[in-house]
């Protein structure tokens, strides 16, 4: 089976970047846990010491770091019941392979990023010339190459359900990626939203380094279709979660969240796209 997962020597590069989060968690709710990765987050879902979901798979070379805080919290030899995926990016995949390696468990992520999963297609190149500051110029060091994981990776089911979570359900997001997707149970108005909308504006390098809290749109350089991203960010404020577990920054709650979430909805060409780039152009 370990034979049948495979990325390009780039998929799995350490990539030079962190931030003072990086090794922290936070337990939003008693089930409910945010893990930062260097500069993104993956979420455990599920209780201390019960069974569990993971939410995506962090930074490249961070496998060891997320089985580690995961035994802390639920139990030496914890495995997750399943891996899902809000998207395909290599800092929401990086440790997948390393992972899959080492549990047998199954992987969902949108239809649309299964391309990505089962190595027929990469994403297209970072933005480099996008507005923005430091990270920006540093993104084509990002890897975009797919991954293979095809005997793992089953599509979403197209109902909104998620296997081995009754309480949530998946929401396509797109914008950021053609299949980008967030979970959000309605119980409590939790959401975890991936990168489709942020809490640390990942252009700018001394945001990224001190996890500055600020609402943002998803990253500029590797977001391909903004009016759908936008699209994505009034469906998900439609929603007035309570709390929200961001790819990159802090969680957020309250509030907080729903001010910003608001202000972000309402003026999203302003504070979200860019003022020129590849993509806005187009």
């Amino acid at each position: 089976m370990e034979n049948e997962l495979h990325g390009s020597s780039s998929t799995e590069r350490f990539i030079p970047v962190t931030s003072v989060q990086s090794g922290e968690g936070i337990e939003v709710t008693p089930d409910l846990y945010s893990y930062t990765t260097q500069i993104v987050n993956v979420c455990f879902i599920g209780g201390r010491g019960d069974e569990f979901v993971l939410v995506d798979a962090g930074m490249p070379k961070s496998a060891q770091s997320i089985i580690s805080e995961i035994e802390n919290r639920f139990g030496s030899n914890a495995r997750p019941k399943a891996i899902l995926l809000t998207h395909a990016h290599f800092d929401h995949v990086g440790a997948l392979l390393e992972l899959l390696r080492h549990w047998d468990v199954p992987v969902y992520a949108h239809k649309a990023e299964l391309p990505y999963l089962q190595g027929e297609k990469d994403y297209e190149r970072p933005d480099q010339t996008v507005e923005g500051g430091m990270v920006v110029k540093m993104s084509p060091l990002f890897p975009t190459e797919s991954i293979n994981i095809s005997s793992r990776v089953s599509p979403l089911h197209d109902d909104g359900s998620i296997p081995e979570l009754p309480e949530w359900e998946w929401i396509h997001t797109p914008g950021h990626t053609e299949g980008h997707v967030s979970f959000f149970r309605k119980r409590d108005r939790a959401l975890i939203v991936g990168d489709a909308f942020i809490t640390t504006k990942q252009e700018n390098l001394f945001d990224v380094i001190t996890q500055k809290l600020e609402i943002s749109g998803p990253p500029r350089y590797l977001t391909t279709d903004w009016k759908a991203a936008k699209k994505s960010v009034e469906h998900l404020a439609s929603l007035h979660p309570e709390v929200a577990i961001t790819g990159h920054g802090k969680p957020v709650e309250g509030k907080w969240l729903a001010e910003h979430l608001a202000v972000l909805a309402r003026d999203f060409d302003r504070i979200a796209i860019p003022d020129y780039g590849k993509y806005v152009d187009e």
